[in-house]
């Protein structure tokens, strides 16, 4: 699974509010709810999974870039929400920079190997440079989602 995959143009939030990386959790998992990719009942849930493996750890893996993700029971595929800051979000990351680009995503429990092979696509392609600064700079949801089919090889 990549993030073409995984993403609609109504699943991209240009402009996040958040100014830290619980705000953006919460905005991201709004999102989900109001694309009905997860039911307004499961998002408390939902929002607890993804706070305890943040907590864990951060997300924020450096590069201006946080990938907040969790595996529930609530999901039968895997689903997500991208967005992204202009200002940047407090994400606790490696380098301690402001995270720009936030992807969240969901794997139905169980499914380890789709989790981590989903993790692993979605980390090598927000680290090349080129693409990140497309989806930084791009004006609309529908341009960043054609970024993004563009990179993963979909038309």
């Amino acid at each position: 699974m990549d993030l073409a995959d995984i993403l609609t143009k109504d699943q991209i939030v240009t402009d996040l509010k958040a100014t830290n990386r619980w705000e953006a959790i919460d905005e991201l998992v709004d999102v989900l709810v109001a694309t009905g990719k997860i039911r307004p009942e499961h998002r408390d849930a939902v929002v607890a999974v993804v706070r305890k493996r943040e907590n864990s750890m951060s997300t924020g893996i450096g590069f201006g870039i946080g990938i907040p993700h969790a595996s529930t029971d609530v999901i039968q595929e895997v689903v997500g929400a991208l967005g992204r800051s202009r200002r940047g979000v407090d994400f606790e990351a490696l380098d301690n920079q402001p995270v720009k680009l936030v992807m969240l995503f969901l794997v139905p429990q169980g499914q380890f190997q789709k989790h981590l092979h989903t993790l692993a696509n979605i980390a090598k392609l927000l680290h090349k440079a080129e693409f990140r600064k497309a989806l930084e700079e791009a004006p609309d949801a529908e341009t960043m989602m054609d970024i993004i089919r563009q990179h993963c090889g979909k038309k």
